[in-house]
């Protein structure tokens, strides 16, 4: 009996570790697809997005997030993110992230 108890926690062990595997795989993929939709938007927005590929990746989740919450779920997918709805979100959010910006950088005194 012992040594079937251990058996199955050995089973049950090595399917939590392929699970927790492929799940983080699939976090990182989503955030390198993230980053380069925040990329291309910001290469397609005048101005510079801040924190470098950081607020990129977070303009990619924004805007992805965005994009499908308006648009919808359409078009190309890839790592759990809608391409074409992302990649318009992204566009917005670095356009008002810009805007913002402006805006600040305007109210200060030097």
């Amino acid at each position: 009996m012992p040594i079937i108890l251990i058996v199955l926690l050995v089973i049950l062990a090595v399917i939590l570790l392929f699970w927790f595997s492929f799940n983080i795989l699939g976090w990182l993929l989503m955030l390198i697809v993230a980053g380069l939709v925040g990329w291309l938007a910001d290469l397609i927005v005048p101005g510079r997005l801040p924190w470098g590929w950081l607020g990129a990746i977070l303009a990619g989740l924004v805007g992805a997030w965005l994009g499908v919450a308006i648009l919808g779920a359409w078009g190309p997918s890839l790592a759990g993110i809608s391409l074409l709805p992302a990649l318009l979100g992204a566009i917005v959010v670095a356009f008002v992230v810009d805007l913002v910006a402006k805006a600040m950088s305007r109210g200060r005194v030097a």
